[in-house]
């Protein structure tokens, strides 16, 4: 078995094809549980096979533990899924195995590949994703170990170094943004739409800017009602939407909405009610919430999540040395879990192994107890049984120590020293090179 991560994002895809990978959160198992059934793979178990879905505004990753022609088959299913053809996915995606994979899993995890360098909120999306697939019964106990090892990466990132110091926020870059735009943020209404995590972290950075008036349109009124309260803000139905787009200066939108809930003729009429007065939006959902037309209007400024961008800053030689710091960390746990995944490929020959000489014990000891019970004096039942274990233990090994020959015999000598020998006086390999020459010797008649 191995791992796979299989995915595109923000720096490989452009917006509007990421948005054609989008899953919300109810989408995820029922995708997971499609993915597994339509794997077909000669002697393959289909159902063993391992999954996961990370889905966010810069990124959907698929992560596999599973057989290692895995690869061909999910980049067809996912193709599919987004209604392309595999080479045209293949052109914008990346595909990562065996330890590239976990490096790529515990950098995403530690915010190291995310637009925002340090951002916080991806590490709760994968926890989020996981508890999904786990909740779906697709993640068994390799990419456990994976996303468990990467959390914990994530976590001492986050606490032995200063990545996520100085990073500017999506919701922090917004407030920015609008700031560019309107003299005084307390003079503007601002608008959210959606009530999700990242709707509710933007609108927070907003409140503190006390802006005149706040509103929250959601699809479920109730949840609407619950952030808007928590803001100090009005809460409306999303179908009052377009009679009162015209109320707001900014309108910021991230939903998991399949289609775009704000459309072009919507916006103009929003325009032509405002008497041209400026509008700024700001789309951070994947698909997009906002029509891309509408960027084109002249008195709207729209910025997707991709825009968002080119406000991040660096903060110098400071973040690279916290960068360092990261990826040093995060190697570190890379190789702890290759060495884990090593192992668990053995787990078979152990088990192996176990069996047979249990096999071997509970024959010597039925043995044993059938000669005490004719009688046989227990020293010499001892002395059998321990001389019947130890032929069988080693009779495998020496018959392929007698039949080996040449430089494969001194190979194998050398093995078994290290199996059986902790200690010795000779070293066994040069035993055999010495008695291989003895050998030679006999036969060309030199001494």
């Amino acid at each position: 078995m191995t791992v796979f991560a299989l995915g595109l994002n923000h720096t490989s895809a452009p917006l509007d094809l990421r948005g054609r990978f989008a899953f919300s959160l109810e989408q995820l198992a029922p995708t997971l549980h499609g993915f597994r059934e339509q794997l077909q793979l000669p002697g393959h178990n289909a159902a063993a096979t391992e999954a996961t879905i990370l889905s966010t505004c810069n990124r959907t990753e698929l992560y596999i533990a599973g057989h290692k022609d895995m690869v061909t088959p999910a980049v067809d299913w996912l193709a599919r899924v987004g209604g392309v053809s595999s080479a045209a996915l293949l052109d914008h995606a990346y595909v990562r195995e065996g330890s590239a994979a976990a490096r790529h899993a515990f950098r995403v995890a530690s915010g190291l590949d995310s637009m925002v360098l340090g951002e916080p909120q991806i590490l709760g999306q994968m926890k989020q994703a996981v508890r999904e697939a786990t909740q779906a019964g697709t993640v068994g106990t390799t990419l456990h170990q994976l996303f468990q090892r990467g959390f914990s990466v994530a976590k001492e990132v986050r606490s032995s170094t200063e990545i996520g110091a100085h990073s500017i926020s999506m919701a922090a870059a917004s407030v920015r943004l609008a700031a560019q735009l309107f003299e005084d943020l307390s003079q503007i209404k601002v608008l959210f739409v959606g009530a999700g995590e990242m709707i509710e972290l933007v609108a927070t950075h907003f409140a503190a800017k006390t802006p005149k008036a706040m509103a929250v349109a959601n699809r479920t009124l109730e949840r609407g009602e619950k952030l808007a309260s928590h803001l100090g803000a009005e809460a409306i139905r999303l179908a009052d939407l377009p009679q009162r787009l015209h109320e707001f200066d900014a309108v910021i939108s991230c939903t998991a909405s399949s289609l775009p809930l704000i459309g072009l003729g919507a916006v103009e009429r929003a325009l032509k009610l405002r008497k041209r007065r400026p509008m700024f939006m700001v789309d951070l959902a994947v698909p997009r919430d906002i029509e891309p037309e509408v960027g084109q209007l002249g008195d709207v400024y729209l910025y997707t999540v991709d825009e968002l961008a080119s406000l991040v800053q660096s903060a110098g030689e400071k973040r690279q040395a916290a960068v360092e710091q990261a990826e040093a960390i995060i190697e570190t746990g890379v190789q702890s879990f290759v060495h884990w995944l090593g192992q668990r490929h053995t787990v078979p020959l152990i088990q192996a192994l176990n069996a047979q000489a249990d096999g071997w014990r509970e024959h010597e000891m039925a043995r044993a107890r059938k000669l005490l019970a004719r009688g046989a004096n227990v020293e010499e039942v001892l002395e059998a049984m321990s001389r019947g274990l130890t032929q069988k233990m080693l009779h495998g090994t020496l018959a392929e120590l007698h039949a080996s020959d040449g430089e494969h015999r001194v190979q194998l000598a050398q093995t078994v020293s290290r199996l059986f020998l902790r200690s010795s006086s000779r070293n066994p390999a040069e035993s055999v090179t010495a008695d291989n020459r003895s050998e030679r010797n006999e036969r060309s008649g030199e001494y």
